[in-house]
């Protein structure tokens, strides 16, 4: 899925992603843009109980999915969903 611009002058963003797990342990971003390591990209849970991480990426579109206490979990919030190939769906990020 990843689509991003291999132009040496493209200009990379950075990318916010939450998830809501008030009860969890552990989440983690995992992503084409990270080779889909289930443990390269962890997130931080702040007070409220929300998870964050921000990313660098350049332009293009980005298939993202949540591995939360083990479970995988899609954003709700997400731009668009596209199948995967374990009959789920992945969430897709578009960065402009």
């Amino acid at each position: 899925m990843r689509d991003e611009s291999s132009s040496p002058t493209v200009k990379k963003k950075r990318v916010p992603f939450k998830a809501c797990a008030p009860e969890a342990q552990q989440v983690m971003l995992v992503a084409d843009f990270n080779d889909w390591s289930d443990t390269a990209r962890p997130l931080k849970k702040d007070a409220k109980g929300v998870w964050k991480t921000t990313v660098t990426l350049a332009p293009g579109r980005y298939a993202y999915r949540f591995l939360i206490d083990g479970e995988w979990v899609n954003d709700p919030n997400c731009d668009e969903e596209v199948p995967n190939d374990y009959g789920s769906h992945n969430c897709v990020k578009v960065v402009a």
